[in-house]
């Protein structure tokens, strides 16, 4: 029977100043002799998953978990000041550095997977690998896929995606939507900006997986505010400046990390992230496996894109150590 690897306790926590008032939490577990891994997890604003770790054999693995500008356990909260994609991929060069790791393997998941590619492309030789799931572009089809009314969310959610801009004028653009909730989510009326967390929330959580439990995308009263605030909040201040990067940047320079092996694990009915996307991107970067997985879509709480993923740590750590030889 598949299983994840079983969840460990971390052997060191702490909080790292990257500059510009913002302090980013991390920790470490596993081997701290294994192979050294960082996970970069999604939103931008979701924060560390509860079971990240389960990804990894710690017995192979060094696992190192951190939380991006504005996330989860770093300060401060929810904040879009000094906060933009270049700086994002300067903190996991300081946090490298305050490691003191020579190479990093990146595992790394929706807008995960853009971080873990732009740092790569910035940083090569402090990269021994990638191993990415959901893959976003941050092209303008990528971002229209998720929020334009002729993407492809849109059209297979309409229900949902009335719900999500009732209060919109038509017609509708990935920049109108972006303009309304920015407004709204930085509005001083509470009621107003309440009610804009959770409908953007509740969004993005309807289109993670194919099947929800009842109840799951309907409401928001089970859902964290904190996490509620960060996710919407990032997510809409990055979608909205068209994620600070230029049009089709990641597919112009995938050839600084041509040699850099990796494995690209993406649903193929992932509602938030773009199958095209995860084929793009193997056939520009020759090194790359590429694994659509028939019965899921874009979350990791999905058994068989938890299996592809703790398949992919596998393999990867089998190949890291025979390259060593």
């Amino acid at each position: 029977m598949k299983r994840l690897y079983p969840d460990v306790t971390c052997y060191q926590n702490g909080l790292i100043n990257v500059g510009s008032g913002h302090s980013l939490y991390f920790e470490q577990s596993g081997n701290p002799d294994g192979i050294p891994v960082l996970f970069v997890h999604g939103g931008p604003g979701a924060g560390l998953p509860p079971n990240y770790k389960c990804f990894f054999d710690n017995n192979k693995y060094r696992i190192i978990g951190y939380e991006q500008r504005g996330c989860g356990r770093s300060t401060p909260l929810a904040s879009t000041s000094n906060n933009d994609t270049n700086q994002n991929v300067n903190d996991i060069e300081l946090l490298r550095q305050h490691l003191d790791i020579p190479k990093l393997l990146l595992f790394g998941g929706s807008w995960g997977s853009t971080l873990s590619l732009l740092y790569a492309i910035a940083h090569p030789d402090a990269v021994i690998g990638l191993i990415l799931r959901g893959v976003f572009l941050a092209r303008q089809e990528d971002r229209d896929w998720f929020l334009s009314p002729k993407g492809c969310a849109a059209q297979l959610f309409p229900e949902y995606y009335r719900k999500f801009t009732k209060d919109i004028p038509t017609p509708l653009s990935t920049s109108q939507v972006c303009d309304f909730y920015s407004h709204a989510i930085n509005s001083n009326n509470e009621v107003l900006r309440h009610a804009a967390l959770k409908r953007w929330y509740q969004w993005e959580e309807r289109l993670s997986r194919i099947t929800l439990p009842p109840g799951v995308g309907d409401s928001t009263s089970h859902y964290p505010m904190q996490l509620v605030t960060s996710l919407a909040t990032l997510e809409c201040h990055f979608l909205s400046h068209k994620c600070f990067i230029p049009e089709n940047y990641i597919l112009e320079n995938i050839e600084k990390i041509r040699h850099i092996p990796g494995t690209i694990v993406h649903g193929r009915y992932d509602m938030i992230c773009k199958t095209e996307a995860a084929e793009a991107l193997h056939k520009a970067w020759p090194q790359s496996q590429l694994q659509i997985i028939a019965d899921a879509g874009h979350s990791t709480s999905e058994p068989s894109i938890g299996y592809a993923l703790c398949r992919a740590t596998r393999d990867m750590s089998r190949f890291i150590q025979e390259s060593k030889k």
